[in-house]
């Protein structure tokens, strides 16, 4: 079973958790490690012999297209992660369609490919933007992978399909959620980031195992650059918990990596995406 292995290529100020205290004006200001950590995902995917999506903010294709150029010569998919890492459900249905635009013209001036595929910042595509994926299959996207079917205090859409769907009647359109497993009657996210940084090696080891062999379903796995930079700068006034989500155990990401990637088989999420549309 190939999994699908992603990036969400954002630098440390960027992330959600950190929105409320730093402004969005003051980040040219600040000590950008976003090209630097990419480079170190890029060296460990090269050595570990596996290819990968990268969803990029436009703003870090705008100001590194250097980096993207990489990411396309190494044989990686470069996709969208939108302008600036707004949430979905902050938008309007017009300001999303100019997001998706700005970010696209970046991301594809500086890659020299197509962009066919988007994640959502922050998995924000929910019930309260019943039209997003209807401007995503406008736009032409093939896929998105922005629905994390769980309930969580920053996102989540618990009543979608866990495993891949056709968001739109009629459109090719498809929508990849990030991995969750049931237990004991309850949906858990199991799709990496911060829950496969914090928790045991062995559940995300065990849920991914159980999607593929007892679903028989790939798994959508996904991580950030700054989970793997353990000196990146602390925001000392952001709120305690996300704090301890931020910094919590960045130092052992890089080998728990290493290990989820020898465990299982991994691809670029359109590889995948066209495996699952055959059975949609």
């Amino acid at each position: 079973m190939r999994n699908a292995l992603s990036v969400d290529v954002e630098d440390w100020f960027q992330v959600g958790a950190f929105e409320t205290v730093i402004d969005r004006a003051d980040w040219d200001g600040l000590t950008g490690r976003v090209e630097r950590n990419s480079d170190v995902v890029l060296r460990l995917f090269a050595e570990e012999g596996v290819k990968a999506t990268f969803f990029t903010l436009g703003w870090v294709a705008h100001r590194h297209p250097a980096l993207i150029r990489r990411i396309v010569d190494a044989g990686h998919e470069i996709a969208s992660h939108g302008w600036d890492h707004a949430r979905v459900f902050s938008l309007t249905p017009d300001q999303f369609r100019a997001d998706l635009a700005r970010a696209k013209a970046a991301i594809e001036d500086a890659g020299g490919v197509g962009v066919t595929g988007y994640r959502a910042p922050s998995f924000s595509i929910d019930t309260r933007t019943p039209w997003a994926h209807e401007i995503l299959a406008d736009e032409g996207y093939a896929y998105s992978s922005s629905v994390a079917p769980v309930k969580h205090d920053h996102y989540g859409w618990p009543e979608a399909p866990r495993f891949a769907f056709r968001p739109v009647a009629g459109s090719a359109l498809v929508e990849l959620p990030v991995t969750t497993v049931r237990v004991a009657g309850r949906t858990l996210a199991a799709g990496g980031g911060g829950f496969f940084r914090m928790l045991p090696y062995g559940f995300s080891r065990w849920a991914i195992d159980r999607v593929n062999r007892a679903e028989q379903r790939p798994a959508i796995f996904y991580f950030h650059p700054w989970e793997i930079d353990p000196g990146q700068p602390r925001v000392a006034n952001a709120p305690l918990r996300s704090r301890v989500r931020h910094y919590s155990r960045l130092a052992a990401m890089e080998g728990k990596l290493r290990r989820l990637i020898r465990r299982f088989e991994w691809g670029r999420v359109d590889h995948v995406v066209a495996g699952q549309a055959s059975r949609l």
